[in-house]
């Protein structure tokens, strides 16, 4: 199952203004998640044209709408997956760290992916037998100007997952500040590959830091 993950939005009108990227890439995948600050319901409508929508409510998102949900555990090919917008860790280096996201964030300690948004900075990272996911923003990406930033694509198998940040390109006249990174994990929690900006990343221990730059109190 392939699932598109995008984050910080902030623009009520469809993505397809910022060109097609964000168009293509949606039609690519089975899900699409977004997990919150979209600010108004027209991209919501333009991005349903795509496939099913799951999207959770962000600190800007003072509009109603019944697609808006605060938390959402779901769970696909036996991996146990919490979206939200915000889950503030303090970037704790702790032995309970995963465990007081998945505890603070989720409700929930048994799941194996956490996926959030807020920061408008990628990151993947894995850590405790968790892979932790943010898309950082599509049209705000490391709260520049407007443009275009970054998607995530999850796939997700009985056996293994794939996360893969994706830059969508270019605005013209405007660097995209986002990188490329991708990790692979298999059932059972061994970790299998990554790499940051086109460079393989030598895994230690199991465990995979993000080794960008971004806030230092949140996931």
């Amino acid at each position: 199952m392939r699932i598109g993950i995008l984050s910080d939005t902030h623009t009520g009108r469809p993505l397809d203004e910022f060109g097609p990227g964000p168009g293509e890439f949606l039609a690519s995948v089975d899900l699409i998640v977004h997990t919150g600050d979209v600010t108004g319901p027209l991209v919501l409508d333009w991005m349903e044209q795509f496939g099913p929508l799951i999207v959770n409510r962000g600190n800007h998102d003072t509009f109603d709408d019944p697609r808006l949900e605060d938390v959402v555990l779901l769970e696909r090919e036996g991996w146990r997956m919490g979206m939200a917008h915000i889950v503030l860790d303090h970037r704790h280096r702790g032995e309970e760290r995963v465990g007081h996201l998945k505890r603070r964030g989720y409700g929930d300690t048994e799941l194996n992916i956490l996926i959030a948004g807020d920061t408008h900075y990628e990151r993947l990272e894995y850590e405790d037998n968790t892979l932790i996911i943010n898309s950082g923003s599509l049209t705000l990406p490391h709260n520049q100007t407007v443009r275009l930033g970054s998607v995530v694509l999850l796939e997700v198998t009985r056996d293994h997952v794939h996360a893969e940040i994706i830059p969508l390109g270019e605005s013209p006249g405007l660097k995209n500040p986002t990188r490329p990174a991708h990790v692979d994990v298999e059932r059972g929690g061994r970790l299998l590959s990554a790499s940051y900006d086109g460079e393989p990343i030598e895994l230690t221990n199991g465990t995979l830091h993000w080794p960008g730059q971004g806030p230092r109190d949140q996931m």
